[in-house]
């Protein structure tokens, strides 16, 4: 065993066994789950290939999770395999993409001992349980997408810096929990509140880290769609999810789906903590990109998603039958706006197609497409995909670059060749 697979087994060993010990007290893994988890440990992963430079990857599994692509394993930053976009609207919990800042994650928390911590220009600081939060009212659910900023960044040319990842950092779930307007409104926001900060329980590995903390504006905290959630497709947040509370930002980039929460402040100005002075900025300008490998003069935070959509039930270089037809499938999304029209091209781009939209779940969540397709000769044909949201925002041809790798949108092909 090299190394680097001697230091991924030792890391899911530790996971395992403080999930082992916590899973009576948080209900996480039942016995026969994690025995089954840890026979089912090959001694050498299976490989996959992301199709860019240095994309040879291993699918490994960790505790409450099938095996995903690894990116890295300490932290466990983990994507998903793409072929699971074409299962349904929802992504599983156990398919879910994971990505964490710094190696400090819990492991072990315990549902009845944890606490939510709500202090700074409040009326009443409050510290509640997980069954307080549960009962301030009914529990809302939203189905929404979740995507990494960097999701796709390993297609950028030239290369952008940062975790070379594939299209998987992207996943679509219901989130139940309870409207963060509703726990800041128990608490009593005070005159001259400006932005609400939000603080989980993984923790930098070495003293003077930044702690990974992020804020919203005080108007969008209050917006009564930003939720804290404890429940994912109807269960309990997976650990590697942010078991047991984590904050949904719907439309925002996942920097802001705090895991773990468990201390909110509202401040009388902006934060300007590492993560949001220094980290996760994107150029200030229309398109939030640069001149190839220049850099930007001035950044604001990254927020909301631009216009996404992809292509899933074919893959790169499928063999096609002439003069049989099959159904292009796909998913598309944005930042809240909407999905409005979806347009299909079996030519590379030089004429297009209207595709068919499925229901749409919510404007936030993934939304389904689908679009004929015959070919009716022999040869390569270049299949690829656009989406316009309800705003008029769509996606360019060209790939946007940053230096970043951040929020790469563009229309996406597939090559396939029929005989």
């Amino acid at each position: 065993m090299t190394v680097h697979r001697q230091s991924v087994a030792s890391e899911r060993r530790k996971l395992l066994k403080t999930l082992g010990a916590a899973s009576a007290g948080a209900g996480l893994l039942t016995s026969p789950t994690m025995r089954a988890w840890a026979a089912d440990q090959p001694s050498t992963p299976k490989t996959i290939t992301l199709p860019f430079a240095n994309g040879e990857r291993e699918m490994v599994t960790f505790p409450q999770k099938r095996p995903l692509i690894l990116q890295t394993s300490r932290p466990p930053q983990l994507e998903t395999p793409f072929e699971v976009f074409n299962e349904g609207l929802l992504t599983p919990n156990d398919a879910f993409f994971v990505r964490y800042h710094w190696s400090g994650i819990p492991t072990d928390i315990k549902a009845e001992e944890f606490r939510l911590k709500i202090s700074g220009l409040v009326d009443t600081a409050l510290e509640l349980s997980l069954d307080e939060l549960k009962k301030l009212g009914e529990p809302v659910s939203l189905v929404a997408a979740h995507q990494c900023s960097g999701n796709s960044r390993g297609f950028f040319e030239p290369r952008a810096n940062g975790g070379q990842l594939g299209n998987g950092a992207m996943g679509n779930a219901k989130w139940t929990g309870v409207p963060l307007k509703r726990v800041l409104e128990k608490a009593g926001v005070k005159k001259g509140a400006v932005q609400v900060s939000f603080n989980g329980m993984d923790k930098p590995p070495i003293d003077g880290g930044p702690d990974f903390v992020k804020a919203l504006d005080i108007d969008h905290a209050l917006d009564g769609e930003v939720m804290l959630a404890w429940a994912m497709n109807d269960k309990d947040l997976p650990m590697l999810n942010g078991y047991p509370l984590r904050l949904i930002v719907p439309g925002h980039y996942g920097t802001y789906w705090v895991k773990h929460v468990n201390d909110i402040q509202v401040l009388d100005k902006m934060f300007d903590g590492f993560w949001m002075a220094t980290a996760y900025r994107i150029p200030a300008n229309g398109c939030a990109c640069t001149p190839t490998g220049k850099g930007p003069t001035k950044t604001v935070p990254i927020n909301r998603f631009n216009t996404r959509s992809f292509i899933t039930s074919v893959q790169e270089g499928a063999k096609l039958k002439v003069g049989k037809e099959i159904v292009l499938r796909g998913i598309a999304f944005d930042g809240g706006q909407g999905i409005a029209e979806v347009s299909v091209s079996v030519d590379g781009g030089k004429t297009w197609q209207a595709a068919k939209l499925g229901e749409e779940l919510s404007r936030y969540s993934f939304r389904e497409w689908k679009a004929a397709f015959k070919p009716t000769k022999k040869g390569d044909y270049e299949l690829k995909v656009r989406a316009v949201n309800r705003a008029g925002q769509g996606q360019p041809l060209e790939a946007l670059w940053n230096p970043a790798g951040y929020m790469r949108n563009v229309v996406e092909t597939v090559r396939v060749t029929a005989a």
